[in-house]
C-alpha cells in the first residue's frame, strides 16, 4: 500500500515526489524503513555521499484509517483546499490602465536614446497588451503574470521598433510596485460601502 493509494499524497506536491514525502509523524516511520549504507551500495544509482541511514518511504504503511484523526483531517483539506481567485475588475483595469499609461509616457520619454521618436507607439503596444491582461485575467493579488510583459517586448520587437527590452523592463517594474497594491486599495475601499 504506498501513500497515494492510501490517500497521503501531500497535495502540492508533484506526483512524482509525493511517495517520498514525509507527510505521516515520525512514530510510523520504524526502523524497517532505514537502509543502512551496506544495502545503499548495492545500488549503483544512489552515489555514495549519503549518510550511514536515512529514512525511505516503505511500501507498507498503515491504512489511512489508523492514523491519528488529526493527520487524516489535514490530509483532507489538503487534497480539498482550492482558492478561487476573483474575477477581473472592469473598472479597476480601466483606471490601472490610464496609470501605466501615464508613467510609461514619463518614463519612456525620459530615455530617448533607446526610443527615439516612437515613445507613443510603443507606449500605445504596451498599454494595449496590459489593458487586455488585466480584462481578462488579473484577479488579485497572485495572478500577476509575466507573460504580457514578454507579449509587449515581443510585439515591439516584431514591429522593428527599438527598445523591446527597456520597454518591458520599464513596464514589469511599474507593475510589481503598483497593480497588487492598487488592488487592494481598490478592493478595500469596495468592501467598506
Amino acid at each position: 500500500m504506498t501513500l497515494q493509494s492510501t490517500g497521503m499524497a501531500c497535495a502540492n506536491a508533484p506526483a512524482s515526489l509525493s511517495p517520498l514525502l514525509p507527510c505521516l509523524p515520525p512514530r510510523f516511520l520504524s526502523s524497517s524503513l532505514l537502509f543502512t549504507r551496506r544495502r545503499l551500495s548495492s545500488t549503483p544509482s544512489l552515489p555514495s555521499r549519503f549518510p550511514r541511514s536515512f529514512p525511505l518511504i516503505s511500501p507498507s504503511l498503515p491504512p489511512f484509517s489508523s492514523l491519528p484523526r488529526s493527520i487524516q483531517i489535514l490530509c483532507r483539506a489538503a487534497e480539498y483546499a482550492e482558492y478561487k481567485f476573483p474575477d477581473p475588475i472592469p473598472q479597476f483595469a480601466e483606471a490601472e490602465t490610464s496609470k501605466f499609461r501615464t508613467h510609461m509616457l514619463q518614463r519612456l520619454t525620459k530615455k530617448n536614446e533607446y526610443f527615439g521618436d516612437h515613445v507613443e507607439e510603443i507606449v500605445g503596444i504596451c498599454t494595449e497588451i496590459l489593458s487586455n491582461f488585466l480584462h481578462t485575467e488579473y484577479g488579485g493579488p497572485g495572478t500577476l503574470l509575466v507573460i504580457p510583459f514578454i507579449d509587449m517586448a515581443d510585439t515591439i520587437r516584431e514591429k522593428g521598433l527599438p527598445g523591446a527590452p527597456q520597454a518591458a523592463r520599464a513596464a514589469v517594474a511599474w507593475a510589481q510596485k503598483h497593480i497588487d497594491n492598487d488592488w487592494k486599495e481598490w478592493t478595500r475601499d469596495g468592501d467598506s460601502d
